[in-house]
């Protein structure tokens, strides 16, 4: 029986990579996100004819329904989920200094990025402990979460965003140890400044700190880099480090003096 990946937020940049990459590795990918199965029919084609095995199914994580939906099509139609990411998240609409940050936007980006991932790891988790039980061949289940390293960075212009992913990197922790004792490996990957939509406007801003050594290694990241952490990560070569925190982000986490 073919193995089964979803990934959350894959329509494009990260998400997209992260799918691709699960694809070429063997695995039938779940792409999900905000957009319709019409507005995303070129992307899933463009996978197909690389060889890849994807389907897309719509998945606002902030919506509970959608989110058992999401969970029950799977279910249905693959009967298994051997692999889990969490990439689903937003940004502010609108950044705005710490003193005048809105409750709107606090509840718009914490209702995706915590509540959201929260929830949707809840659901996750209880249909592959599930799966355990019904002794499938070769079926050994791990769950990714795509935070960021704003979860340990300061940006006072996007405090809801850096208060969101901090909240992230407590989910990976609190997965890892519940689902420890069924042998489901639970990990975290940290993009740094990498090259996506979201960093388009500013990137010749990270270009300038890149080059000034903001990071160890000088170029923005590209999304295959934080693909490649997902890989390493559902290879089984990291299940005994379960709650690991991969850093894709060129060393910026490296305290230097």
């Amino acid at each position: 029986m073919r193995k089964i990946a979803a990934v959350t937020g894959s329509r494009r940049g990260i998400g997209y990579e992260i799918a691709r990459q699960l694809g070429l590795a063997g695995y039938h990918v779940v792409m999900s996100g905000v957009s319709s199965p019409e507005d995303t029919k070129e992307i899933v084609e463009k996978l197909v004819q690389e060889g890849i095995s994807a389907e897309y199914v719509p998945c606002n994580i902030a919506d509970s329904k959608q989110r058992e939906a999401f969970v029950r099509y799977i279910r249905e139609n693959h009967k298994r989920l051997d692999v889990h990411v969490n990439n689903a998240g937003v940004a502010p609409k609108v950044r705005m200094e710490l003193l005048q940050t809105t409750e709107e936007s606090f509840s718009y980006v914490l209702d995706t990025n915590l509540k959201g991932t929260f929830f949707m790891t809840q659901a996750v988790a209880n249909y592959m402990v599930e799966l355990l039980g019904e002794g499938l061949e070769d079926y050994t289940p791990r769950i990714v979460t795509i935070s960021s390293m704003s979860s340990f960075t300061s940006s006072t212009n996007r405090g809801e965003y850096c208060i969101s992913k901090a909240g992230i990197s407590m989910i990976t922790k609190l997965f890892a140890d519940r689902l420890s004792e069924y042998g489901i490996g639970v990990f975290e990957v940290q993009p740094g400044i990498i090259r996506t939509d979201m960093t388009k406007a500013v990137t010749e801003k990270y270009e300038k700190l890149i080059a000034e050594g903001i990071t160890p290694i000088k170029r923005m990241g590209e999304p295959i880099d934080v693909a490649k952490c997902v890989l390493s990560a559902v290879s089984g070569n990291l299940d005994f480090a379960t709650g690991q925190v991969l850093h894709a982000d060129g060393g910026f986490h490296i305290r230097r003096l």
